[in-house]
């Protein structure tokens, strides 16, 4: 992966809702590099989650190009994308989407399970981020177990174990009280610091977008606003 993780180049996303069409994204043109801590704000409709889950190859884009470490997602195969997402993008859900029926250290490892990561190295991997995330002594906890903001840090650890290029968060704060939010933020910033994971949030909190060093406003579709922070 190259320093530019991920370039956006008139990139638009249009949904038929019967005989109206609906331009979610216009024409945005985007990069963002390795180490970044970045913000996309704005309103509800704005556009950010359809961004974050194009960038994610999770949506495609009607018109427009998206690279990622210099590769041209609209050239990969449904398959190839879905070995993107596993191999090179964590993601964090405002709904958790962790798996009832696993414990955290289960949820954690899924990642490296699929990519077939020995057992012994995914234990230590997983034990190390466990610890990593205050998650010491509940590995063998199933979700209904722990509290909401327990489940967010699992749903980080499972995004970060395998050191994709790039974790995007939706929304992550949106179900823990501010409490929890501020320690999750605390997480994360101190994963991109030390560790120099690369972080893009989708996200309309103000305890978020205070915490980011880059914010990109997005309103009706475009891009209105992209400031650097002066650290």
């Amino acid at each position: 992966m190259s320093d530019k993780i991920i370039r956006l180049e008139s990139v638009s996303k249009v949904y038929q809702q019967g005989q109206i069409s609906v331009t979610a994204v216009d024409k945005i043109d985007l990069e963002i590099e390795k180490g970044e801590y970045s913000i996309l704000s704005g309103p509800s409709g704005s556009g950010k989650t359809t961004t974050l889950n194009m960038i994610g190859a999770l949506d495609t884009p009607t018109s427009g190009e998206i690279f990622f470490g210099g590769q041209n997602l609209s050239g990969l195969s449904r398959a190839e994308l879905s070995m993107l997402r596993r191999d090179h993008v964590g993601f964090v859900f405002q709904a958790y989407n962790l798996i009832a029926t696993l414990t955290a250290f289960e949820n954690a490892e899924l990642v490296l399970s699929l990519q077939g990561v020995k057992e012994s190295e995914r234990k230590e991997r997983v034990m190390a981020i466990l610890t990593e995330v205050g998650l010491e002594g509940l590995a063998d906890r199933r979700p209904d177990e722990l509290s909401g903001g327990q489940q967010q840090r699992v749903a980080i650890a499972r995004a970060v174990a395998h050191n994709p290029a790039i974790v995007l968060a939706d929304e992550p704060t949106a179900n823990v009280d501010s409490a929890n939010a501020d320690a999750l933020l605390d997480l994360m910033e101190r994963l991109n610091k030390e560790k120099n994971v690369t972080f893009l949030f989708s996200s309309h909190d103000p305890r978020v977008i205070k915490r980011g060093r880059r914010i990109i406003t997005m309103r009706d579709g475009v891009i209105e606003s992209d400031t650097v922070k002066e650290a």
